[in-house]
C-alpha cells in the first residue's frame, strides 16, 4: 500500500447538507414567501435555495404591488440550482401565471424531483389576491399529480373547488373538502382549518388510501399570523428531506409552527399582521454522505 492510498483511506468521507428548494414569491416585508421559507429551512437545519417566481411590494398591512418574473428567467434559476447543487425536497408557493406553472412542472419532470410540497398560495393574509384566476386550472392539472402533498387553507380550497368550504364548521365538512381535493388529482392533502372560528384549530390530513388524521391544537391569541402557510409547508419539506414518513413530517411541522407562533405572539412588527418567530430554537445543519 502506498503512502498516498493510506492517507486517502484515512480521510473521513465527504458530507453534504440536506437541501431544500423554495419556488415562490418574494415578500419584501420578510414575513412570508421566500423569506419565511429560508428562515424555516435554516431553523430546521437545512440548506435553503430559491427560485423566485415574483417580487411583491409587501408589508404587514398588505400587498401594494406584484412584479412578475418572466418564465424564462424562472427556468434559468431552476437550472442553475438543480444542475449544480440538486435538492432533497421542494416547496412550491406563489405561482401567478399559467406559464410559470408550466415551467415548474417541466422542472419536476426533467430533474425527477421528489418530496414536493405544494402550497397553493392564492390569497395573502391581508386578503389580497395573489394568483390570476386562469392559473388555477393549470395549477390543478399540472402540479397536483406531481406533488407529494398540497397544503391549502380554507380560502384556497374554496377557490380550487369553486365552493365555500366554511359553510359548515365541522370536521366532517373538512373531510369532505379534503376528499374533493384528492379527487382533483392531489396524492395527499393537508387542509388547514385555522380560518374557522373557535378556540381549537383542526387540520385534516387526507391520504389516498382513505386514511384521515384530524390534527387538533389550541388556538394561540396573536395578531402575528403572517406567513403561517408558507412556514408550515416549508417545515413539511424540511422533514421530508430528513426522510420522515409523510404523516410524521406533517406532525413535526405543525409542532414547529405552533411553537413559532407562540414564541412570536407578543412581539410587535409593523402595524398589521406580524410574522412568526422562526428562529425560536434553531437546529444545527443536517448532513448526509456526499455520495448518498
Amino acid at each position: 500500500m502506498t503512502l498516498s492510498s493510506t492517507i486517502s483511506s484515512a480521510q473521513p468521507s465527504l458530507q453534504r447538507y440536506l437541501r431544500v428548494l423554495s419556488i415562490a414569491g418574494s415578500d419584501s416585508g420578510g414575513g412570508a414567501g421566500i423569506q419565511a421559507d429560508l428562515k424555516t429551512f435554516s431553523a430546521l437545519g437545512c440548506y435553503g435555495m430559491t427560485a423566485i417566481s415574483a417580487l411583491t411590494a409587501q408589508n404587514t398591512q398588505g400587498v401594494s404591488g406584484i412584479h412578475a418574473v418572466p418564465p424564462a428567467f424562472l427556468k434559468a434559476q431552476l437550472q442553475a440550482v438543480l444542475d449544480d447543487i440538486g435538492t432533497d425536497a421542494v416547496k412550491i408557493g406563489m405561482l401567478h401565471a399559467p406559464e410559470v406553472v408550466e415551467v415548474v412542472a417541466w422542472a419536476i419532470d426533467h430533474y425527477q424531483l421528489r418530496q414536493v410540497v405544494l402550497d397553493p398560495v392564492m390569497v395573502a393574509t391581508s386578503g389580497d389576491r395573489l394568483m390570476a384566476s386562469e392559473t388555477v386550472q393549470v395549477l390543478v392539472r399540472e402540479l397536483f399529480p406531481r406533488a407529494t402533498l398540497i397544503t391549502p387553507n380554507l380560502d384556497e380550497a374554496a377557490l380550487l373547488l369553486g365552493r365555500d368550504v366554511r359553510e359548515l364548521a365541522t370536521v366532517d365538512a373538512l373531510d369532505d373538502a379534503a376528499s374533493a381535493l384528492l379527487a382533483l388529482g392531489a396524492p395527499a392533502v393537508l387542509l388547514k382549518g385555522g380560518h374557522l372560528p373557535g378556540d381549537e384549530v383542526v387540520d385534516v390530513l387526507a391520504l389516498p388510501d382513505g386514511t384521515r388524521q384530524h390534527l387538533h391544537a389550541q388556538r394561540i391569541a396573536t395578531p402575528n399570523g403572517h406567513g403561517t402557510g408558507c412556514t408550515l409547508s416549508s417545515a413539511v419539506a424540511c422533514y421530508l428531506a430528513q426522510r420522515m414518513p409523510l404523516p410524521l413530517a406533517v406532525g413535526r411541522a405543525r409542532e414547529y409552527i405552533l411553537n413559532a407562533i407562540a414564541a412570536g405572539a407578543k412581539v410587535r412588527t409593523g402595524r398589521g399582521a406580524g410574522p412568526l418567530n422562526h428562529g425560536f430554537s434553531p437546529v444545527v445543519m443536517q448532513t448526509r454522505p456526499l455520495q448518498e
